[in-house]
């Protein structure tokens, strides 16, 4: 059956969830969520190939939901049955308890299960952090389940109170969780479900030791989920250490782009880039973008270039407070703010619906985060656009994308800010030298199409 065919309540969901995402306008399952919720109901560890904007998040949280509504509704028929099996055998324990009493009992075992935490949620930032726990928030609001985050650059004592409060579910960045285990603050001894999304993330970011730190503190028996954008060699045997037997889920080609995500790619020199990105800008001013920059100090001086052409830009970056980044994506949200200059790093993860295009300044070091980048846009089924403003300083990094796309990027020129074939080429290391004749073979090609067509 596919996707189109199934709903939530044919996942085998409780009504609890049903129903409020029936109020939420969730209508069917995507493929990501209709291949990956039966098998973790199922009690499967599970290795997920998503992308974001798949709806990822839903996959392995509505299960983690339901698995945990079950293990509170088994906690309070547990004390009705004990009340039963007094009264059964004469025991006269309970013959004056009345029903108030009884349901206070209910109460105090939900409270106390509610006390032992019973799922961990690992992400890569704090972004990602909140925005997991909002859709837990929301799926979860007809109920009594309780999630609580953990991550750096706030207050750590609001944290403290929050677990002391008491949760079922931890959504936490793993150098901050570590914080809160090394200073006793929180035991995992009574989880039953892990999942870390984004894996892929986690690695890149330097985890991995802080991550298996963490495992050492988790009970062998437990269910784990592990979501990653790509699941490749690295994923695959780093998932050796977390999954038992698991089932592999990859809903679309590996390192392939969405279907309705447009890409253009405009061949120009290096001091042309600003100007025409400040023209295409100009060109659709109330067009939500997203632009990538390599380095930190390369989203500052984009913003501060475009905030210089009137064009108001904020740029988005780990060096950033907390209160700044929040602010400045809330702000994007809501639309108050049209132009978001980021890097790889501090972008992932985010959530942006209704995003019109990504526009990459510089293409990114790792091959595999230009497919993360414009994955951005294009998310829904809706259409997206992926501009690229390519130099002869990112060939390199070309040749790279286009052997892990397994396809060829079709360049062009912008008219009025074409590249200057008559500089003389500068002059690369060896290694280089092959793709550089690439490029200028590139450029000539172009330059003859265009004489053709006048």
């Amino acid at each position: 059956m596919s996707s189109a065919q199934l709903s939530f309540a044919s996942l085998g969901l409780d009504a609890v969830l049903t129903e409020q995402l029936n109020k939420l306008n969730y209508q069917q399952p995507t493929d990501i969520q209709g291949a990956t919720i039966p098998l973790l109901l199922a009690g499967h560890d599970v290795l997920a190939g998503a992308q974001t904007g798949t709806g990822k998040t839903a996959a392995f949280t509505l299960p983690l939901l339901q698995r945990i509504l079950e293990a509170k509704q088994a906690s309070v028929s547990d004390v009705s049955d004990v009340s039963d099996v007094s009264e059964q055998d004469g025991i006269n324990h309970i013959s004056e308890i009345t029903a108030p009493t009884v349901a206070k009992t209910n109460i105090q075992a939900k409270a106390q299960y509610s006390q032992q935490i019973k799922a961990l949620i690992l992400v890569p930032t704090r972004e990602l952090a909140q925005q997991v726990h909002q859709s837990v928030t929301q799926y979860a609001q007809l109920s009594d389940i309780r999630a609580v985050m953990v991550y750096g650059g706030v207050s750590i004592q609001a944290q403290v109170n929050a677990i002391k409060a008491g949760t079922d579910i931890i959504i936490a960045t793993p150098g901050r969780l570590l914080d809160h285990l090394r200073h006793q603050v929180l035991s995992l001894a009574s989880i039953e479900h892990l999942v870390l999304d984004e894996a892929d993330r986690m690695l890149d970011m330097g985890f991995k030791d802080e991550i298996v730190a963490i495992l050492k503190r988790l009970p062998a028996t437990r269910q784990t989920a592990l979501f990653s954008a790509t699941l490749d060699d690295a994923i695959f045997k780093f998932s050796q250490r977390l999954l038992q037997q698991p089932k592999v889920v990859e809903t679309t080609k590996r390192n392939s782009t969405a279907a309705k995500i447009v890409e253009r790619v405009y061949n120009l020199d290096t001091e042309k880039k600003l100007p025409l990105l400040s023209h295409l800008l100009n060109q659709q001013l109330h067009a939500q973008t997203l632009i990538f920059s390599r380095t930190k100090q390369g989203a500052d001086s984009i913003a501060a270039y475009l905030q210089g052409q009137q064009i108001p830009a904020a740029p988005f970056h780990a060096d950033l407070s907390q209160f700044v980044r929040n602010q400045t994506l809330d702000d994007f949200k809501a639309k108050r703010l049209n132009v978001l200059v980021a890097t790889d790093v501090a972008a992932r993860g985010l959530d942006i619906d209704q995003l019109d295009r990504v526009i990459n300044v510089e293409l990114p070091f790792k091959a595999e985060d230009y497919v993360h980048r414009i994955g951005r846009t294009g998310r829904a089924g809706k259409e997206g656009l992926a501009i690229t403003l390519l130099s002869q300083d990112d060939d390199a990094q070309l040749i790279a994308i286009e052997r892990k796309l397994d396809r060829h990027l079709p360049q062009q020129w912008y008219q009025g800010f074409e590249p200057d074939l008559t500089k003389a080429a500068t002059p690369l290391p060896r290694k280089a030298k092959k793709g550089s004749l690439k490029q200028q073979a590139r450029k000539k090609a172009l330059a003859e199409s265009a004489r053709k067509k006048r």
